[in-house]
């Protein structure tokens, strides 16, 4: 039998997982993620924008401590503002300058 291939929600090109107020960007067999939690939101008519949202980019090799994990971190008010950020990041640190 086939399995069907999940397709994720995408932003400029990488996939966007989200499990409640935690959402992930990029590819997780990269080197590096974004990790985006949303800390708090405010109701908008029938909807729930975010407010705050912290913003980590995760070094995501196995063998690197837990201290070094988190490479950035920050918090930006709004998702637009941390998704901006995030994408920046995320795209530096996978394409570094030689």
């Amino acid at each position: 039998m086939a399995e069907k291939k999940q397709d994720f929600l995408t932003y400029k090109g990488r996939p966007l997982v989200r499990k409640d107020n935690t959402i992930y960007y990029g590819n997780m067999t990269d080197d590096f993620v974004i990790m985006m939690q949303i800390n708090s939101s405010k109701e908008f008519g029938d909807l729930d924008l975010s407010s705050k949202v912290s913003i980590q980019l995760i070094n995501t090799d196995p063998d690197v401590s837990i201290k070094e994990k988190i490479v950035k971190s920050s918090e930006k008010k709004g998702l637009y503002a941390a998704m901006d950020i995030a994408d920046i990041w995320l795209t530096r640190a996978l394409n570094p300058k030689d």
